[in-house]
């Protein structure tokens, strides 16, 4: 393979690895504190249409992103609602805030738009060189040369992993997935901390789903995010809940994307049905062997009561 295209393709890996970053990011971020949420595709759907609407109606990409950040922390505010205030159980409210996410998804972009042969398109986002270091050569042009999505993740990533594992306040939420009886008798706010971690973990796989069509498309079809956030879901378990090791194990999974998208297009032989399984097949692999040594919050899927301690 020469150089050109090692070059092309680690730019699409890091293109494409922005998704599931974010979304595995938020989803362990809710994790922390004890709160499984699978609803991961749906508030992306969610956040991908109405992020679009928003940039495409105002006419700019910040609208759309301030969009799509509402609509993750509505679902992330609700999700913490139905299972934290109302004690209901997490999986099957997770799983209805899906299907919640895919009928709004479709709902508004068809009352706003319509059905059109052409649909509606909105700019897709520049890239930003960094000064200096985007002229190194061959670095510079894959990693500093950029949109703001990919240096975001990057950024996110190491401030999640220094927040939870080398402050106060990381300490407190990491107790509250550990054990919330413990961190509710030391004075720590329990519900205050799902609160706030499923709302802002929210805001980040709804920001997952409108980078899709800022990025990608430059319009919102219903099949975009194809699979992405069941495969996040997948990849913060890989990544032992740890944001850390999930922005590692992201590359690989982006590395997967861009394979099976580069294989059907320069022609591989392979079926392409075959190539489209590609990502979930590897995921089931790497969840197989991975399991064994992934650790979870010990409190993940539970809910507390002050008074029946855990429900």
């Amino acid at each position: 393979m020469e150089l050109d295209q090692v070059v092309s393709f680690i730019g699409l890996v890091f293109l494409a690895v922005v998704p599931y970053i974010l979304a595995s990011q938020g989803t362990m971020l809710a994790g922390q504190t004890g709160q499984f949420n699978v609803s991961q595709e749906g508030i992306m759907l969610a956040g991908a249409s109405l992020g679009f609407l928003g940039a495409y109606q105002f006419d700019s990409l910040w609208a759309g992103v301030l969009t799509a950040v509402l609509t993750g922390a509505l679902f992330g505010l609700a999700f913490t609602y139905f299972t934290t205030t109302l004690k209901m159980n997490q999986f099957v409210i997770g799983l209805a805030l899906f299907f919640v996410g895919l009928g709004v998804s479709t709902l508004a972009f068809k009352l706003a738009i319509g059905v059109t042969l052409t649909p509606p398109q909105i700019p897709t986002l520049k890239k930003i060189p960094i000064p200096l270091l985007s002229q190194i050569p061959v670095v510079g042009e894959i990693i500093f040369s950029q949109n703001m999505f990919v240096y975001f993740a990057i950024l996110l990533s190491v401030g999640l992993y220094f927040l939870l594992y080398r402050t106060q306040y990381g300490l407190e939420l990491r107790s509250v997935g550990e054990s919330p009886k413990t961190a509710d008798s030391m004075g720590i706010n329990v519900t205050k901390s799902r609160y706030v971690t499923a709302v802002v973990g929210g805001m980040l796989i709804g920001l997952a789903g409108v980078y899709l069509p800022m990025v990608y498309t430059g319009t919102f079809t219903e099949g975009i995010v194809q699979g992405r956030g069941w495969l996040s879901t997948a990849l913060t378990f890989f990544g032992g809940w740890q944001p850390h090791y999930i922005f590692v194990g992201s590359f690989f999974f982006a590395i997967v994307e861009v394979f099976a998208l580069r294989a059907q297009v320069f022609g591989s032989g392979l079926p392409h049905q075959l190539l489209l399984t590609f990502p979930y097949i590897t995921t089931l692999l790497v969840m197989m062997f991975g399991a064994r040594w992934a650790r979870t919050p010990a409190y993940l899927g539970q809910n507390y009561d002050r008074e029946k301690r855990s429900v």
